[in-house]
């Protein structure tokens, strides 16, 4: 299974990426310096990573997302679901509702979901 975790500084990095992709990998590194203070090695180095974690490629110096921010966060969320509740969104959302009241918005939301996956 692809690991879809990222830390905090990784997931910083990426939304960099999404947010002005394509980049030159150039660019990025001064966007990088600009909004984290890193160096070139260090851009480099988590992009290779994320690269080989199948997120985003670079080809001729152009970096592009191969997941995007959503797809991405969607395949965690399943990730941590499978991980933490044997798969079970109905014991995640009774987990998360323990904690936490749903508002109004929020039940409504659930609801238009839950139709639109009853009538595909």
């Amino acid at each position: 299974m692809q690991d879809f975790k990222l830390g905090a500084v990784e997931s910083r990095f990426a939304d960099l990426i999404w947010l002005h992709a394509p980049i030159t990998t150039s660019e990025l590194v001064k966007l990088c310096a600009q909004e984290l203070s890193w160096k070139r090695t260090t851009t480099y180095t988590v992009l290779k990573r994320l690269c080989e974690r199948g997120l985003f490629q670079t080809q001729d110096s152009v970096v592009t997302p191969l997941l995007s921010r959503t797809e991405f966060y969607a395949r965690q969320s399943e990730q941590f679901v499978e991980q933490s509740f044997d798969g079970s969104l109905p014991a995640f959302l009774a987990a998360f509702t323990t904690r936490k009241r749903l508002s109004p918005e929020e039940i409504s939301e659930i609801r238009r979901m839950i139709d639109a996956c009853e009538k595909e």
